[in-house]
């Protein structure tokens, strides 16, 4: 968000066949983003990854499609930036591997999880 470029991700969402049936303004308290990234605890990169993900706004989406989450992970792009192919939301975007820009559930147990925990009791339609 801090960078301006929540509209160009969501162009490419939609171009990309993507359908957005949720989406919400957050700004994590550094609490919720350890709650969030839980998995991860333990790892060197847990603190400053909270600590980044807690010290502004973020865009929380939901996305259906075809095949969502193994595409989504295509059009994120790899994970490290300088290894993201051409076109990617993170080669166009990302600065870093921590400040990758977009993130995405690799399985649907993570996306239940992951809705569930930025959409509480809401019935996505």
């Amino acid at each position: 968000m801090e960078a301006g470029h929540a509209g160009d991700i969501i162009r490419i969402f939609e171009r990309s066949h993507f359908r957005i049936v949720g989406a919400r303004l957050v700004n994590l308290t550094k609490k919720e983003a350890e709650g969030f990234y839980a998995v991860h605890r333990g790892k060197g990169f847990f603190e400053s990854l909270t600590t980044f993900m807690s010290s502004g706004r973020a865009l929380a989406m939901v996305l259906e499609g075809e095949n969502a989450i193994a595409r989504l992970r295509e059009v994120m792009g790899a994970t490290n930036p300088a290894n993201a192919a051409p076109g990617t939301i993170r080669k166009l975007y990302a600065t870093s591997i921590e400040r990758n820009v977009v993130h995405g559930s690799d399985a649907p147990e993570t996306a239940a999880f992951e809705i569930a925990y930025f959409f509480p009791g809401i019935d996505l339609v």
